[in-house]
């Protein structure tokens, strides 16, 4: 059997937000609805076993769909884009990769060879762009070279690590900001509302029940007790508000009213206008009946005889006729 051997691999890669929106943007930018992936180059700083991804930026690739091992990575693009962000930023430095996958390539390890030239141990990062349910959309891997017990030639191979999202409070609130501003537009607001409200309280029972869990087992002596974690559990539950307290009460109240107030007002001026409505409509429908009824009613006798008088059936004596009757 092959006995990995791992060399100054780190055992956390953290992810910050702004990385999973540029490398989405990427691809929507540039794979959209085909099978073709997009690569990227991720920094960040390595802390002793952890590395802290926190910014990165699209590079330009191109890859063979038929033939795997044939592929273009424009180098010069990535050194001067390196150089640009160390002027902006010099914490901040190269120390891997990113692709879509959404699963490992033949051509990962040829590609990571190459990022070996600017970092001596780069970090891999799919990034899954297209996620099918609520789990971290990012899996991160080493390079190891696995000697055999054989004695036959060492090969290369990943080796996947752990990884999670982290956000500082400044990244949080611009997340928060940015996800406000996306709506759907099939969709209302009221529901878009609620559904996040709803996000929010299945995100906050989650963070309960880790608590809860961790303290059982503390308790149960199954974990040792830490005091950093227990220090920010006190300082959370002493931010609770004291929900029995008068003030506290009154100001529920208050503000409880308040609400079943303007639900009573926005009832009642509802039922007003249906009902304004309403009249306007029987209002409107007798008048069209009266027009109907007045158009369908018979002429009087007088205008009939008067018809009939000037009608030009009865004829009017004649001169002849007026002659004859002198003559006589």
């Amino acid at each position: 059997m092959p006995a990995p051997t791992i060399v100054s691999t780190a055992t956390t890669v953290q992810i910050h937000p702004l990385v999973l929106l540029s490398a989405t943007d990427h691809y929507n930018r540039v794979a959209k609805d085909t099978k073709k992936r997009v690569v990227g180059v991720l920094l960040g700083q390595q802390k002793g076993k952890t590395v802290n991804v926190a910014n990165s930026f699209a590079v330009p690739f191109e890859e063979d769909e038929k033939d795997p091992s044939v592929w273009f990575l424009d180098h010069n693009y990535v050194e001067a884009m390196n150089d640009m962000f160390k002027k902006v930023n010099a914490k901040e430095k190269m120390i891997g990769w990113y692709h879509s996958g959404p699963k490992l390539r033949s051509s990962d390890l040829e590609i990571n060879e190459l990022f070996k030239r600017y970092t001596p141990n780069p970090v891999l990062v799919i990034v899954d762009v297209k996620p099918k349910d609520s789990e971290i959309p990012t899996d991160a891997y080493f390079s190891i070279e696995e000697i055999k017990d054989d004695g036959t030639a060492t090969t290369k191979t990943f080796m996947h690590v752990p990884s999670e999202i982290v956000a500082e409070e400044a990244e949080e609130i611009g997340v928060e900001h940015l996800l406000r501003d996306i709506k759907d537009n099939a969709v209302g607001t009221l529901s878009t509302r609620i559904s996040g409200q709803l996000s929010s309280l299945s995100g906050l029972q989650g963070r309960l029940e880790e608590i809860r869990d961790y303290l059982e087992k503390v308790v149960s002596n199954q974990l040792p007790v830490n005091h950093q974690i227990i220090y920010n559990l006190q300082d959370i539950f002493n931010l609770l508000p004291n929900l029995e307290s008068h003030f506290m009460v009154q100001a529920f109240s208050t503000k409880t009213n308040d609400q079943l107030l303007l639900m009573y007002l926005s009832s009642l001026i509802r039922s007003v206008i249906a009902l304004h409505n309403l009249i306007d409509n029987k209002i409107e429908n007798l008048k069209g009946e009266a027009s109907l009824a007045t158009s369908s009613t018979p002429a009087p006798e007088n205008e009939v005889k008067e018809t009939a008088v000037s009608s030009p059936t009865t004829s009017s004596p004649s001169a002849a006729d007026k002659d004859k009757s002198s003559s006589k």
